[in-house]
């Protein structure tokens, strides 16, 4: 075969050329009306109108009220590379534009149908001008207008069909990011007044959102954001770098240049609760051009989670410096910067803002007096002091002894008997020595006689181990704590001082178990609920008692008979017994068995062959391979395997070990039953809402609000309802009615924020704030089956199976991993 002559290099044509680069500068919505906004902003208008109908699918219109264009200029408007900024490569570094290349509008005339109508500040009458794809302009006449320029976009994207349907496909997605876009110019642009309007269809056009036109930053946070986000800024204070922030950028012993940056604007307070649960609140510009600058970024969000480490700042930083120290012509959308002395300014960033934060933290005002049963103590307090003293060591008491049974510190505790009872004594015998004063400390809602202790709860407790009050709230657990009179408190303590005389007052001290604890605990506790015990003022508890408590139960078991049993003493003897056998000749062949054995082995033999001849798992069982052996597991196993798995045994009452072909496996029993019981209450709860009696106001900006009304449905499956007034003016279209709350779980607007910004990404997908995650992660923790629970082979097969019915098998909710692989069986040496 003669090869083909390879073809020859020659030049693309114009028009292809256009279309290739048009498509490169205009990658979405957000880029085309940034575009628009930036021309207008650079013709020196104060007023911009931004018309978008059908989220801009339809059309995107952008009026302002600047210097117009002049008639000269209407053939170059549009064509490409065609600019009044820019004459040779070295204005490029004094440019203080925002556009300089002249190629979005020739790139927006490429990717749709593009008029304007214009009217230059010394023309009295408007002009309407109509461009081709190529940009040359096709038609002109006379339009009335006032001063500025108006440019329509028709149908974006419609020349590129797979782009056209993608972005029809991600509008909602799309939209979202241009109104962020939208914003940080707005913040930015001060004088400006910026209006953003949106039509659906036929129905009422709604503001987006609107600035007044302010000489303030400030003013145009507030009008974007509300007053309530105003209430949480605190302007930035810039101060010089520290020698040890200076040391960690490698700045020692260099001359730096000095006055390089100047840095201004507004970040979060670092109290908890006025931060933002998501980064969608974040403006970062370099002489006041918006960017992304990624290192800025992070270094802001890291000081800030120092001080309030679950929630993200809002930022409003302008970093001004010198333009020669800048680059700006990185990327067609110009959001990427390189700057000269980068590590410079990121320790002034650093040195400021653990400045401005740490003169704020640990500071707490005592501007209060204490009341204390409605009269103030004439002379020092000092009753109250040796009380509080008391308390205090008792809790400090608890605390000690607490690590040693878990983690659970705050349930199902019990007195402690042995050993731990000597320090209890000796600890109470010190106390005995603080005077207890005769005033009474009042306490609200507890007498005095609520901190004693029952006998019938004693005697449960000191039975079984845990009181008999239940909590009904499906895992969720109140903390309740015994209060009185510092009387009843030192009363009680010399009463524990001797553990056997409370026993013995109460009968309970030798008294026998006739049934396990674990029965108790099924008797009296339902699925996903708990125990509660309360002993004094304290709950105390030892695991040295629940280890010999569990010992005699099991020895004592064998010795205590139960009653009502029948008496076994007459079956003792044996009696005669005739079995009449029925026998049936079988059908055996030595050479058949011999034959199916054969077949047997040869269908093994061609498995062994087809499976892969490589080690699928490598992964070591240690904290740096987590991430390895997960994607291995991934891709190894499916799901329908866990049911092909064959039980083993149980390691150390912790690990189902299974054997699925020749690779054996290493299950953590606790964590996989909590996955499970973590993603069924994710699929199937409804959280309740708790109706308020006053409407709240929640002054969310014109986008979330948008959000909030589409997916309102996943709001309610969350408890949240809202009242909604479509005619009402931005910020005050939706008012929250109804929240959910769990018991000690209390949810607020915090939690609809960040609702409405995880639907801003994935629109209509069922989602959860991460509070309402953590509390199904709570519940499903204490409803599994724990460590040192021993299992029969049927329950780790089920707990095996379910691994294969839910979507993330492979770590429960708090990142322990489920699974991990031990060993191949065909590798292991014989010897």
């Amino acid at each position: 075969e003669v090869a083909e002559p390879a073809s020859a290099i020659k030049a693309i044509d114009k028009q292809s050329v256009h279309q290739i680069c048009s498509g490169q500068v205009v990658l979405s919505l957000a880029t085309a009306v940034k575009e628009l906004v930036e021309n207008s902003i650079d013709a020196g208008a104060t007023n911009v109108d931004i018309r978008l109908k059908d989220n801009g699918v339809d059309l995107v219109e952008v009026s302002d009220n600047g210097r117009g264009v002049e008639e000269d200029n209407f053939v170059g408007l549009t064509l490409k590379h065609h600019t009044s900024k820019l004459r040779d490569f070295s204005d490029l570094t004094h440019v203080e534009t925002f556009g300089f290349r002249g190629e979005a509008l020739s790139s927006l005339c490429a990717l749709s149908d593009l008029s304007v109508v214009t009217c230059h500040e010394s023309s009295h009458v408007g002009t309407r001008l109509v461009f081709d794809r190529s940009g040359r302009l096709t038609q002109r006449a006379p339009h009335p207008r006032q001063q500025g320029t108006t440019v329509t976009l028709q149908q974006l994207f419609s020349t590129l069909p797979v782009r056209h349907k993608e972005f029809q496909r991600n509008i909602k997605k799309e939209y979202s990011k241009m109104i962020h876009v939208l914003q940080s110019y707005c913040v930015i642009s001060t004088g400006v007044r910026v209006t953003c309007t949106n039509q659906i269809g036929q129905g009422k056009r709604s503001t987006v959102l609107c600035t007044s036109g302010s000489p303030s930053m400030r003013d145009n946070i507030g009008a974007l954001f509300g007053p309530k986000q105003l209430q949480s800024l605190i302007p930035f204070q810039q101060i010089s770098p520290t020698d040890n922030i200076k040391e960690d950028y490698g700045l020692n012993g260099e001359e730096l240049p000095k006055d390089l940056f100047i840095i201004s604007g507004y970040v979060s307070q670092a109290d908890h609760g006025v931060g933002r649960s998501a980064t969608d609140r974040q403006f970062f510009f370099i002489n006041k051009r918006p960017c992304d600058p990624s290192k800025v970024s992070k270094l802001v969000n890291e000081v800030y989670h120092m001080f309030n480490r679950h929630q993200y700042p809002f930022v409003a930083l302008n970093i001004s410096v010198a333009s020669e120290c800048v680059d700006v012509n990185v990327t067609p959308d110009k959001r990427q910067i390189f700057l000269q002395e980068e590590k410079l300014l990121l320790a002034i960033l650093k040195s400021s803002l653990l400045a401005m934060y740490e003169t704020g933290v640990n500071k707490i005002t005592l501007n209060h007096k204490l009341q204390l049963s409605g009269s103030m103590y004439a002379s020092p307090p000092n009753p109250l002091v040796s009380t509080i003293i008391l308390l205090k060591q008792i809790s400090a008491f608890s605390k000690q002894q607490a690590p040693g049974f878990g983690t659970k510190t705050s349930h199902s505790n019990a007195v402690c008997p042995g050993p731990a009872q000597k320090n209890m004594q000796s600890f109470f015998r010190s106390s005995e020595k603080i005077n207890c004063p005769k005033p009474f400390l009042s306490f609200p809602g507890r007498t005095a006689s609520e901190s004693a202790v029952s006998p019938l709860k004693t005697s449960l407790l000191n039975k079984y181990g845990h009181s008999s009050d239940v909590d009904t709230d499906s895992g969720l657990s109140e903390q309740r704590s015994t209060t009185g009179t510092p009387e009843t408190l030192c009363e009680n303590a010399s009463k524990l001082a001797s553990p056997d005389s409370v026993l013995d007052e109460f009968g309970v001290k030798n008294e026998p178990h006739n049934e396990p604890a674990v029965k108790v605990l099924t008797d009296l506790e339902p699925a996903g609920q708990e125990l509660e015990a309360v002993v004094g003022p304290e709950r105390i508890f030892s695991p040295e008692a629940k280890k010999r408590r569990w010992e005699n139960t099991l020895s004592e078991q064998t010795q205590v008979p139960c009653p009502g049993a029948p008496d076994t003493t007459s079956g003792l003897f044996d009696r005669h017994v005739s079995v009449h056998k029925k026998t049936q000749p079988l059908q055996f062949s030595m050479t058949q068995l011999a034959s199916r054995m054969e077949r047997l082995k040869t269908q093994r033999r061609e498995e062994i062959d087809q499976e892969p001849k490589y080690r699928r798992f490598r992964a070591q069982i240690k904290p740096g391979d987590n991430q390895s052996a997960e994607d291995e597991l991934k891709k190894e196993i499916s799901k329908d395997m866990f049911k092909q798995m064959e039980i083993i045994g149980q390691f150390n009452l912790g690990f189902i070990i299974t054997k699925l072909k020749s690779d054996l496996f290493m299950i953590d029993q606790h964590a996989t039953d909590e996955k499970y019981n973590f993603e069924m209450l994710q699929q199937h709860t409804i959280l309740n809402g708790q109706r308020l009696i006053v409407p709240q106001n929640l002054e969310l900006t014109a986008v979330s609000e948008t959000i909030l009304i589409e997916n309102i449905d996943i709001f309610k499956k969350n408890g949240f309802d809202f009242l909604i007034d479509e005619d009402a003016p931005v910020m005050e279209r939706v008012k929250l009615v109804s929240l959910p709350t769990s018991k000690s779980w209390t949810f607020g607007p915090s939690d609809i924020e960040e609702l409405i910004f995880m639907l801003s990404d994935g629109p209509g997908v069922m989602c959860r704030p991460s509070r309402v995650r953590q509390m199904f992660a709570s519940r499903a923790c204490r409803r599994s089956v724990m460590i040192g629970t021993a299992l029969s082979v049927s329950e780790m097969k089920k707990l095996v199976v379910h691994m294969g019915e839910i979507e993330q098998p492979w770590n429960c909710p708090h990142g322990r991993p489920t699974m991990r692989h031990l060993a191949n069986l065909d590798i292991i040496s014989q010897d």
